[in-house]
């Protein structure tokens, strides 16, 4: 069931995607020959109007087919007026920009109800988990309640900062030296409180001192105000993240190894979705929107942004680009596009084979 949900989730953004397209598009007068689902060969399709509606075998996208798409295309001359290259720039860019739009739009209202309905993960002081093998087992309990490290009380953060003081002996930091001096925790278990000695670990991924331990949670609604704020702030950090990754794909080898295509995208939906998370299923569902956005407005044909960008080019040029310098240019787009899907389709075999995609 967790493939076929997961399956479903993928298909709605993209159908939101290219409705955006075909909405636009027969608001502003063009004409729609097909909106698809997929990409061919069609395994089904039925027309209404002038559109035809189908579902493509390739389940890796859909388009929405405007007459005149293509400025050499012969267009019978009761359809001309209605050709994309024959409307104004400002009718074309607002359907190119639809899509992404969508994409956005629906990121926004999923993060937003998230916020305000179920609300922001905040830390409690209680404990969680304990690690296997760590410092912190057999000393401490899931349940424990932490009040005060080395005597330092206030926030989680404090507290997490407070065991990061203790140092492992000498400069150098290895992974799993120990601290020179034990932390100090104070603990209130079965309505009893009392002080217990445990030495700190460095640990590498983490690049701090770690006791093993990991802090409950719980999640407090937002006003409506503040669940915008959130959902548009955390969008903003996502979209900075995304543009400077891809960036980083041209000269650092690391950044090219965290790339995930759409193999990795789905799976880790599906594991959510199979461990019954909502939460992390529709935070996933609401990141590979916005992603679905950011790289489409990358200014590279075929991507909506390479549409964008020569409509625009126009507009500021006076009078329409040669097709064949857009046509050239669309070469250099389809080969940065088939190279991040690459990467990315490489990399996530990789994970299949190994550690999988780290949902637990």
């Amino acid at each position: 069931m967790s493939w076929l949900l997961a399956f479903v989730g993928f298909a709605v953004l993209i159908i939101f995607h290219e409705l955006g397209h075909f909405a636009a598009a027969k608001a502003v007068g063009m004409r729609v020959e097909r909106f698809s689902l997929f990409f061919p060969p069609l395994i089904g399709k039925v027309k209404r109007g002038e559109t035809e509606y189908a579902i493509g075998a390739i389940p890796l996208g859909g388009y929405v087919k405007i007459t005149g798409m293509n400025p050499a295309e012969e267009i019978p001359e009761e359809h001309q007026h209605r050709a994309y290259y024959r409307q104004p720039v400002w009718k074309r860019v607002v359907v190119i920009a639809a899509g992404p739009l969508v994409n956005i739009v629906l990121a926004f209202v999923i993060l937003f109800a998230l916020f305000a309905f179920k609300g922001q993960v905040v830390s409690t002081d209680s404990v969680d988990g304990v690690q296997a093998k760590s410092a912190a087992q057999g000393v401490l309990k899931p349940g424990d309640r932490i009040v005060a490290v080395d005597g330092v009380t206030g926030s989680t953060a404090a507290l997490r900062q407070q065991i990061g003081t203790h140092t492992c002996p000498g400069s150098t930091k290895t992974q799993g030296c120990v601290a020179a001096t034990p932390a100090k925790v104070t603990i209130v278990r079965d309505g009893a409180q009392k002080t217990v000695e445990v030495s700190p670990r460095y640990d590498k991924d983490a690049q701090r001192m770690l006791i093993g331990f990991t802090f409950g949670a719980k999640y407090d609604p937002l006003a409506p105000g503040d669940a915008a704020s959130s959902s548009v702030t955390g969008m903003w950090n996502v979209t900075k993240g995304t543009v400077s990754a891809i960036g980083k794909l041209f000269y650092d080898s690391e950044a090219r190894k965290n790339v995930s295509g759409i193999v990795g995208s789905y799976e880790t939906t599906r594991q959510s979705i199979q461990q019954d998370d909502v939460v992390r299923t529709l935070t996933l569902l609401a990141l590979i929107s916005l992603s679905l956005a950011i790289v489409n407005l990358f200014p590279f044909l075929p991507l909506d942004g390479g549409h964008i960008f020569w409509a625009l080019a126009e507009k500021v040029r006076g009078r329409p680009i040669p097709f064949r310098v857009m046509e050239q240019a669309s070469y250099v787009g389809f080969v940065l596009v088939i190279m991040l899907f690459a990467i990315g389709l490489t990399n996530d075999i990789d994970r299949l084979r190994g550690e999988g995609f780290g949902v637990r």
